[in-house]
């Protein structure tokens, strides 16, 4: 049935896409739709850039790019197969898996046609994230025991040539192509409602400024720093996002557009939207989500309207990286029982599953002196720019707890210290005995706890929300196509017109995250659905307007 006209609703212009959400994957949608001859009309909230913009601008990807061959490094797509396969299981069919393998050195290539640089500056440390003399690195599992053995490992952590945080110029090169190729962006656009005739999805409903009466540059400035004071500073940033929504709101009103070939949702996840982490992932409600605020489940609002199905909504990913400083990974892990109950060496996203869903929450990483001032050398050269506030709290006496013996470290941190002495003795005697470690942890990591004075840190998610924050991203979203990247109905069958992108869709990395596969699969997913779409267009393609920033659509 057709959806009726709000009661300010105003018809509007037609395209042959319509992408909503201007992101990572609601771009790469957008530049692929439009190289495939289509006129293209991207709608967001905010003024571009999403989670995309604020990520650290490593993409996942491998077997064989001209990068890592630049670096000396062997890669075949059997070995990043082989891994992925383990990290994904079964969340996409074997056929897409390998579809994403096989394309993965040539997206390297179509980002660089996109504008954007990648060199094979080989990180030779394991870290959460390298520091600016490095822009390959090891970014997940890969020399993690189980993972290194069934695949051999390479690294495939790609990060876009920029000093510190790169998401930022990496959303700017693919904005800048997009415009430059005709798409047309009209920000400040919320979209409300898909509009629906006769079982498919042929536009959208959207609430925006009138021409002329959309806010100044201070208003765009004054957003992008409510998004990143969301991430720094919770409490200012989301006052400031009200205030630029309550801004928006004032000055717009009820448009329609229609889209001839499909509507792309690439709005990101929810872990904005409390209801929906009580509701899907409670274990993780008191925690923050990461981003600049704008994934608050619109993709889920919108996907019901035409019932789609979705799924992994439970799947979430939280991170607690213990290195930087490589050293820390030579401790170990205990819970509040003084149990160790993970391989210090995983990936941190990996880490906090055992953390935060067996755990509840608690846990610590306890070390010798040798090792912890061992890692405070490694500050000076390990440390990315954003490493250095969390390490500076981690070395100072706030951020620590020292203790002459196991049994007084563990009563002043609340853990229980006849379980983390025999924990200590029980790792030190497989050391002596060269047996292998409990959780194939490699030996190089492998460190006696030995004599006192021990250290320890808490890397629990409420340890300090300031200076050592721990927040999480959803993976789960509307169930696609993955041929098309068409979203399905509940009964299984593809919802015409409607295509989901990116962290709105389920796709390659939602069932565990390593760095760089969200952006790997954004692009991915949003040059399938994009090309889909365009492909899909019922009329001849009409002339692109030209691109513009505000360029208005009636």
């Amino acid at each position: 049935m057709a959806q009726k006209h709000g009661t300010r609703a105003s018809e509007g212009d037609t395209y042959d896409v319509v992408v909503v959400g201007f992101g990572g994957a609601g771009a790469a949608a957008a530049i692929a739709a439009a190289d495939a001859g289509a006129s293209v009309l991207v709608l967001e909230r905010h003024y571009g850039g999403g989670s995309t913009a604020h990520s650290g601008g490593v993409v996942y990807a491998g077997g064989g790019t001209d990068v890592q061959k630049a670096a000396g490094v062997e890669d075949t797509p059997e070995a990043m197969f082989a891994y992925l396969k383990q990290e994904t299981q079964g969340v996409v069919s074997d056929d897409t898996l390998r579809t994403f393998v096989d394309g993965s050195p040539g997206m390297i290539d179509w980002l660089r046609a996109q504008g954007l640089e990648f060199e094979g500056s080989l990180c030779d440390y394991k870290t959460s994230y390298p520091t600016n003399r490095h822009y390959l690195y090891y970014s997940g599992n890969e020399l993690a025991a189980g993972y290194a053995d069934a695949a051999a490992p390479a690294p495939r952590g790609h990060r876009a040539h920029a000093k510190n945080f790169t998401g930022a110029v990496f959303y700017a090169r693919l904005r800048e192509s997009a415009l430059a190729k005709g798409v047309v962006f009209r920000p400040l656009a919320d979209v409300k409602r898909l509009v629906i005739e006769e079982g498919k999805v042929v536009g959208v409903e959207f609430e925006a400024p009138e021409p002329g009466r959309a806010p100044g540059h201070w208003h765009e400035k004054f957003d992008k720093i409510a998004g990143k004071m969301v991430i720094y500073y919770r409490p200012v940033g989301t006052r400031m996002n009200q205030v630029a929504a309550g801004v928006r709101r004032r000055r717009s009103r009820t448009w329609r557009v229609r889209a001839r070939g499909g509507v792309v949702i690439a709005t990101g996840g929810f872990g904005f939207d409390k209801e929906l982490v009580r509701k899907y992932a409670p274990t993780y409600i008191d925690m923050g989500a990461l981003g600049p605020g704008g994934e608050d489940g619109s993709a889920v609002r919108l996907g019901r309207q035409a019932d789609a199905a979705f799924d992994r909504m439970d799947s979430i990913s939280a991170w607690r990286f213990i290195s930087p400083c490589s050293a820390f990974m030579e401790g170990v892990v205990v819970d509040s029982a003084g149990q160790r109950f993970a391989n210090e060496f995983l990936y941190g996203a990996t880490m906090s599953k055992p953390l935060m869903e067996e755990r509840g929450g608690r846990g610590w990483v306890v070390m010798d002196a040798a090792t912890w001032h061992k890692a405070r050398r490694q500050v000076r050269t390990q440390a990315a720019f954003f490493h250095v506030p969390q390490l500076s709290f981690l070395f100072s006496p706030a951020g620590h707890t020292k203790a002459d013996t196991l049994e007084q470290l563990g009563r002043r941190l609340g853990i229980d210290p006849v379980g983390l002495i025999r924990t200590a003795a029980e790792h030190d005697a497989a050391i002596a005995a060269g047996e292998p470690d409990a959780y194939g942890k490699k030996d190089e990591y492998r460190h006696a706890l030995g004599h006192g004075p021990f250290y320890a840190y808490d890397i629990s998610p409420d340890s300090s929300r300031m200076f050592y924050p721990m927040a999480f991203i959803t993976l789960g979203g509307i169930v696609v196509n993955e041929e098309t990247g068409q979203a399905r109905k509940q009964d299984g069958s593809d919802i015409r017109g409607l295509y989901a992108a990116g962290r709105s869709a389920v796709g390659i990395c939602s069932n565990s995250y390593v760095s760089g596969l969200s952006l790997a699969d954004a692009v991915f997913s949003g040059r399938r659905a994009g090309e889909h779409a365009a492909r899909t267009t019922r009329s001849p393609v009409t002339a692109r307007p030209s691109a513009s920033h505000g360029k208005e659509s009636r």
